[in-house]
């Protein structure tokens, strides 16, 4: 079953596509937050995934070899779909997910809890994610620590697109400077 689209699915595209984080090379400060992910709750699997139009592409991943998988495949494509955590005890207990290829063969993905990364706390491209191959429960202090670590995300995306903006507007101005 594949997730349905976002009501704002053009301008999330957009949105996503302009960061320019797709398909850049693995870095620190995301693979950080997945490592801490995996850490704390003792799963296999995290992840940071964009959610494009037809694949989910992975900034970081703990636990998988995989860059990408198929958009009609991802749980994160779900995920996005909230504003808050959303928690798969026991994906084959649940109709969205039991005949999932990701499910049934490898990786066997029983356990999801992914919150969305939003920017500008309306478009979500994708999540900060956590998996693992056997079904389990999150308490309330872990789905904060998850809340919390996806706001980290949220905020390296904003601090690399402030870089890149002031990077623009210095050269720019010395463009400007040499072209009196």
């Amino acid at each position: 079953m594949q997730a349905p689209l976002p009501l704002n699915e053009g301008e999330r595209l957009f949105i996503l596509r302009s960061l320019n984080l797709l398909d850049t090379p693995i870095d620190e400060r995301f693979d950080r937050i997945t490592r801490i992910l995996c850490n704390a709750l003792d799963v296999p699997v995290s992840a940071i995934s964009l959610v494009d139009e037809a694949r989910q592409w992975f900034k970081s991943a703990q636990g998988m070899p995989q860059r990408q998988t198929l958009r009609s495949e991802s749980f994160c494509a779900y995920a996005i779909l909230s504003d808050d955590i959303m928690v798969v005890e026991d994906a084959m207990l649940d109709n969205r997910f039991a005949e999932n290829p990701l499910v049934k063969a490898g990786p066997k993905i029983r356990f999801y809890a992914g919150v969305p990364i939003s920017i500008r706390n309306t478009f979500h491209i994708g999540t900060l994610c956590a998996m693992d191959t056997a079904p389990r429960k999150l308490s309330e202090a872990q789905k904060d620590l998850i809340r919390d670590l996806c706001k980290m995300v949220e905020s390296e995306i904003a601090a690399s697109q402030m870089c890149e903006s002031h990077f623009e507007l210095l050269k720019e101005m010395e463009q400007a400077r040499q072209a009196r």
